[in-house]
């Protein structure tokens, strides 16, 4: 008699676990993933403002070398500043769209 009570109690117990274990197991992936969000979300910030910030300086410098060495009637600090500008703004484009293409892929996989 005892072997009848523990498998009518056992299937409950171990949907019960089974239901347990998804439900940690989800949250544990929830947590995850924000944490990852978060973290690559912050990383993807700095290199977007990396990626604008170095090019534009760079062109700075160098019209501003230009300027000095071999003066002209026209700013080449000025013009390889926007120069610079415009090339960390593609760049930064570039990455931004390359994370937006690989989370929609992600979120086809696991949605």
């Amino acid at each position: 008699m005892s072997e009848k009570p523990e498998n009518n109690v056992e299937p409950d117990e171990s949907r019960f676990g089974q239901q347990v274990r998804e439900m940690a197991a989800l949250k544990l992936k929830a947590q995850r993933h924000a944490t990852q969000t978060v973290w690559s979300g912050l990383g993807m910030m700095g290199l977007v403002g990396w990626s604008v910030a170095v090019p534009t300086l760079l062109g700075a410098a160098l019209g501003i070398w230009i300027d000095k060495n071999y003066p002209g009637s026209h700013s080449w600090t000025l013009a390889l500043l926007v120069i610079g500008l415009c090339l960390g703004c593609f760049n930064a484009w570039h990455w931004v769209a390359k994370e937006n293409r690989e989370i929609h892929g992600e979120g086809d996989n696991h949605g």
